[in-house]
């Protein structure tokens, strides 16, 4: 055997095993790039050059402003004045609360950009209350649960970062974002469809009419939260500002509103909300560093290059192939969390999805949507977990009723992944 082969099983077979005695996933990844690094007698300085190019990054810079902004807008109640907001537009609707569910989801995306957060936050109020309304606490669970997955497509998505961190190859963040928002908005009608079938078949309830007066005063206040998502489209669209400055500027904006207009924030609340988000972003940072490592020894490996001999040397036609990764992505989903997977599989897979015709943003949309319907199925779902610890309620009773909203979630992906348009229009029209 080669030294290269011999190099690729140590790289992978050390992440395994460090992996499953419990190592934390950027330790597993450092350890296992260094070991296999003095294996090949690479010099450590590159490793350690990689790793801090990889912080350096311009585009990863906003990270920690989305997710401080996210923080500020869940502490600053946003998240009920959105469901209140949606309750208005569909609450009439036969099950209007599980419409409400997706919708509120959809908006709160396009602000936390994070499935956890959503779960977390919407999960917490909504899912009570539906029950309380007479709905069955599986479907509240899968409802809650699957429209999460708005979050990691609909900007400002912290997933779309990690993927364009990852490539390595200068994609625009701007773009990818704006790539995002139709996929984003297809996955939340897709989802309404089993929602409201099932809603109709179990006759399910309909909201209380509010007076027209309450109807504004939710209006007025819900759109000022909104704001911000108007700040970080209008920006780049606009050509005002990055991707990176819209960050900033949201999360300046999200602490005026919830400070001197909702004037629920405290200083304790907000210092509380950044001690929590330090901590998040100390793990994304860890992890971001390593795999730039673990990165640099695959290319090394030329462990790209020879994924993509051997797939097409499987089959030459780019549908069956598409679809082999759409199936390891599925697969992996179940078993690994979904930022460590965009990080580990990007520089594999976006070379063979580039070589046969695949748009690199396009790729990115079927990549991160793979990997987010992960989140919802076990053994390691994250967002499937949170729903059902929320609803103190086992997996196993809950997953017979994610089923309708499963195959909706992959019907979607197939779509999206062979009517590439889909993805793509939008920022070739706003020519960003």
């Amino acid at each position: 055997m080669s030294p290269e082969n011999i190099g690729i099983l140590m790289l992978f077979g050390l992440l395994i095993f460090f992996m499953i005695i419990r190592i934390p996933i950027a330790f597993s990844l450092g350890l296992s790039a260094v070991v296999t690094a003095t294996y090949l007698n690479i010099p450590y300085f590159n490793l350690y050059q990689r790793m801090a190019v990889g912080l350096r990054s311009f585009t990863f810079m906003s990270v920690p402003f989305f997710i401080i902004m996210a923080q500020i807008m869940t502490d600053g109640q946003i998240t009920e004045r959105l469901m209140k907001l949606c309750n208005i537009l569909v609450g009439r609707i036969r099950g209007g609360t599980a419409i409400v569910n997706v919708l509120v989801s959809m908006l709160f995306g396009g602000i936390s950009g994070s499935s956890s957060a959503d779960v977390s936050s919407i999960g917490a109020m909504i899912i009570p209350a539906m029950v309380e309304e007479g709905y069955d606490p599986g479907y509240s669970v899968a409802v809650t649960v699957t429209s999460s997955v708005q979050g990691v497509i609909i900007p400002p998505s912290q997933n779309m970062i990690y993927y364009a961190v990852a490539a390595s190859s200068g994609l625009s963040i701007s773009r990818l974002f704006i790539t995002g928002y139709i996929p984003g908005i297809l996955l939340g009608i897709s989802l309404m469809i089993p929602t409201v079938l099932i809603a109709y078949k179990k006759k399910y309830p309909v909201s209380e009419k509010k007076s027209f007066r309450e109807n504004l005063q939710v209006i007025k206040e819900a759109f000022l939260g909104l704001g911000a998502i108007v700040v970080i489209i209008g920006g780049i669209v606009g050509g005002v500002c990055s991707a990176t400055e819209a960050a900033g500027i949201a999360a300046v904006y999200a602490l005026f509103i919830t400070f001197c207009i909702y004037r629920n924030m405290t200083i304790k609340k907000f210092i509380n909300g950044i001690y929590g988000c330090l901590q998040s972003l100390a793990t994304v940072m860890a992890i971001i560093a390593t795999s730039s490592a673990f990165s640099y020894v695959l290319s090394y490996l030329r462990v790209p290059q020879k994924l993509t001999t051997f797939l097409i040397s499987l089959t030459s036609d780019k549908a069956i192939l598409m679809l082999l990764i759409i199936v390891l992505l599925l697969i992996l989903g179940c078993f690994m969390d979904m930022g460590i997977l965009i990080i580990l599989l990007t520089p594999i897979l976006y070379p063979v999805a580039t070589n046969i015709g695949y748009d690199p943003y396009h790729f990115g949309i079927i990549l991160i949507l793979g990997l987010g319907i992960g989140l919802c199925t076990p053994p390691v779902g994250t967002s499937l977990f949170l729903g059902c610890t929320i609803a103190k309620m086992p997996i196993e009773k809950v997953i017979k009723d994610f089923l309708p909203f499963y195959l909706a979630m992959i019907i979607l992906l197939l779509i999206l992944t062979f009517f590439p348009i889909l993805s793509t229009w939008l920022p070739s029209v706003l020519k960003v």
